[in-house]
């Protein structure tokens, strides 16, 4: 893994949400899907390991608002959901865990409907799938797995919808968000000498880097710490931004506390409170927050949708500066 290979993945981003959204306008990954699921499943699973979990915390969050009984599991669960026709499970084999994903699977194979959505069509846990959805798109070089993570999020966002969850952007076709998003994601890239120096001077200062968004988009901060831990290997750690006050906040209280906050919270604003009380700094994402010591935007970034697939890069964009500067 290099920051050169990093970002040469983030570069791919953009290329990479307008072919799937072209796959899509084409076909539909789960076309095959009525005659597996007779009605509306009971439970729906959701198995992933690294970004691919956080990637499915938000869909079955999704999937949960439209009234359906979705869950986001540690695959190395003991049990979850019991196996049997009224059960669908959803595993995203990307990024690794393998292992962990082919033992949860084999406890509902032959008893369940199965799909996989992978970047690796020969992976072992291909052979469980019942509906194999392929990402289309090779495995990140860097290992950070920042395009899997989207496209795995874009294509369970895809099968919610098929399943009655219906987007909360400007459109409810897919295929127009993937390609806002590839645009916000170009926009990012583009601008990035622009605003990454600063950015990067706010968050600086030798301790770990807090990441904090929405309920609804809280994959986005998972995602943004992960890869800040996966390169540069800096200390980081996500919270959802009302939860924050009750249980991160503290940590501010004995350290030169710097945060990430992706904008959309009703709390953004007491998120801002607290901190700058305790004498923190923090970089506001996607909209204009009271006390930010700077912010950025991209295009699109009022839509969720457009949103939950672009707010990432934003941290690994840095990522890629700071493992730059170390000379690895």
């Amino acid at each position: 893994m290099t920051a050169q290979l990093l970002s040469a993945d983030l570069a791919g981003v953009p290329a990479a949400l307008n072919a799937l959204a072209d796959r899509l306008a084409r076909k539909d990954p789960y076309e095959a899907l009525p005659a597996l699921v007779d009605d509306e499943p009971a439970g729906i699973l959701l198995l992933g390991t690294g970004s691919a979990r956080h990637a499915c915390e938000a869909a079955a969050h999704r999937l949960r608002r439209a009234g359906l009984g979705a869950t986001a599991e540690h695959p190395s669960a003991e049990g979850s959901l019991p196996a049997g026709p009224a059960t669908l499970v959803v595993a995203v084999a990307v990024g690794g865990g393998l292992r962990e994903l082919c033992t949860a699977l084999d406890r509902y194979v032959a008893n369940s409907a199965i799909v996989v959505i992978t970047d690796d069509t020969t992976s072992p846990a291909a052979r469980y799938a019942d509906i194999l959805v392929p990402l289309g798109d090779e495995p990140d070089k860097s290992g950070l797995n920042s395009r899997g993570h989207r496209l795995a999020l874009a294509q369970l966002l895809h099968l919610g919808h098929r399943l009655g969850a219906q987007p909360l952007g400007r459109s409810a076709d897919l295929v127009p968000t993937l390609r806002r998003a590839s645009n916000a994601s170009a926009d990012l890239l583009e601008r990035a000498r622009t605003w990454v120096p600063e950015a990067a001077a706010v968050l600086e200062g030798g301790g770990p880097v807090h990441t904090a968004a929405p309920a609804e988009r809280e994959a986005s901060a998972e995602q943004a710490s992960l890869v800040l831990r996966q390169g540069p290997v800096m200390a980081s750690f996500a919270f959802e931004t009302a939860e924050w006050s009750h249980t991160g906040r503290y940590l501010a209280a004995v350290s030169d506390y710097r945060a990430l906050l992706f904008a959309g919270s009703h709390y953004d604003e007491r998120f801002s409170e607290h901190l700058l009380q305790l004498r923190g700094r923090f970089v506001a994402v996607g909209g204009q927050v009271e006390g930010a010591a700077a912010t950025v935007r991209y295009l699109g970034d009022t839509d969720p949708d457009v949103a939950l697939l672009t707010e990432p890069l934003v941290a690994e964009i840095l990522a890629a500066h700071w493992w730059a500067a170390r000379g690895i």
